[in-house]
C-alpha cells in the first residue's frame, strides 16, 4: 500500500475514535452530584467512638462520590439533636429509631421524618450480679431507660425474656410501667436517664441497654444475660438519618443516606462491630 494512503487511513481511523470517544463522553458523562461542594450539618451523639468511625467512613464516600462534606455536631442526650433540627442548627441528624421519633413527634408537635435508614442495634440486659436471667433473685432492681419509646422497648425485653407481662404483646404500642399486669419475681424497675444504664449496673442486679450506650461504656459481651429478638415488630427499631419533612426530598439529604447506605459503610460497621451489635440496616429483611 502506498504509504501516503495508509498514513491517511490511520490518521482517518484516529480521528473516528476520537469522535466516537467524545461522543460517548457527551452522552454518558461522569456522574457529578447536585450536591457537590456542599457542606452538610450532621447530628451524631457524642459518646460513641465507634459510631463516630462508621460516620468518618460516611464522609469519605460523601466526599469521593457526591462531592459532599460532612460536618459533625455532637450531642450528649437524646432530647438535643431533634431541637437542633428543629431550630435549623443542624441538617440532619443520626441517632434515632421509627419508634423513638414517633413519640417524640407527637409530644412536641413536630414532623421529623427519615429520608433513609441506617442500622438497627438489638438491646441487652446487662448485669454483674449473675451469669442467667434464672438466677436473678426475687425483689431484684432492674433499671430502664426513663424516656417513653425506650422505656417502652425496655419493657418488652423484659416481658419476652420471661421476666414480666404486659397488658399486650403488640410492641408497637407505647407501654409504661402501669401496663405491668404480672410481676412474678416482684422486680423492682428503676428508670434513668438512658445513658447512664450501664452506670446503674454497679447498684442493681440488671440492667436494660440500648447498644449504643453499652459500647461507648465498654461492656463486655460476657455481662450481657439477654439479647433482644429481631422479627418482623423489629422494623420500628431501625435506625435513621432524619431531616424535616419539609426537606424529606432533598436531594443533597438523599445523597448523604446513599453514601450512607454504600459497601464502606457495611465493612466499617463490620470492623467496628465484630460481635454483631450493630447491623446494617438499609437492605435488612426482617
Amino acid at each position: 500500500m502506498n504509504p501516503k494512503k495508509r498514513n491517511l487511513i490511520i490518521g482517518l481511523v484516529a480521528l473516528v475514535i476520537i469522535v466516537v470517544v467524545a461522543g460517548v463522553t457527551l452522552w454518558h458523562p461522569a456522574k457529578k452530584s447536585a450536591a457537590s461542594g456542599q457542606t452538610v450539618k450532621v447530628g451524631i451523639m457524642s459518646g460513641d467512638k465507634q459510631d463516630q468511625a462508621v460516620w468518618k467512613s460516611v464522609a469519605k464516600t460523601a466526599q469521593d462520590t457526591y462531592g459532599l462534606t460532612l460536618k459533625f455536631v455532637y450531642f450528649t442526650d437524646y432530647n438535643q439533636p431533634n431541637e437542633a433540627l428543629l431550630s435549623g442548627d443542624i441538617d440532619v441528624n443520626a441517632f434515632q429509631s421509627y419508634n423513638y421519633v414517633k413519640t417524640w413527634n407527637k409530644a412536641h408537635k413536630s414532623d421529623i421524618v427519615a429520608v433513609g435508614n441506617t442500622y438497627i442495634t438489638p438491646m441487652h440486659i446487662y448485669s454483674k450480679q449473675v451469669k442467667k436471667l434464672a438466677e436473678v433473685e426475687n425483689g431484684a432492681t432492674v433499671a430502664i431507660p426513663n424516656d417513653p419509646s425506650n422505656e417502652s422497648r425496655a419493657l418488652f425485653v423484659l416481658q419476652s425474656a420471661g421476666l414480666i407481662k404486659l397488658n399486650t404483646t403488640d410492641s408497637s404500642k407505647l407501654v409504661s410501667l402501669p401496663d405491668i399486669t404480672e410481676n412474678e419475681h416482684n422486680l423492682k424497675l428503676k428508670e434513668v436517664d438512658a445513658s447512664q444504664t450501664p452506670r446503674a449496673l454497679d447498684s442493681v442486679a440488671l440492667s436494660v441497654v440500648n447498644y449504643n450506650y453499652a459500647s461507648a461504656a465498654s461492656l463486655p459481651k460476657s455481662e450481657s444475660v439477654y439479647m433482644e429478638p429481631l422479627n418482623k415488630t423489629s422494623a420500628q427499631y431501625i435506625n435513621f438519618i432524619a431531616a424535616t419533612s419539609k426537606e424529606k426530598n432533598n436531594k443533597i439529604y438523599k445523597e448523604v443516606a446513599k453514601a450512607y447506605a454504600s459497601k464502606a459503610t457495611e465493612k466499617a460497621i463490620k470492623e467496628q462491630y465484630p460481635d454483631g451489635g450493630e447491623l446494617p440496616a438499609w437492605n435488612l429483611k426482617l
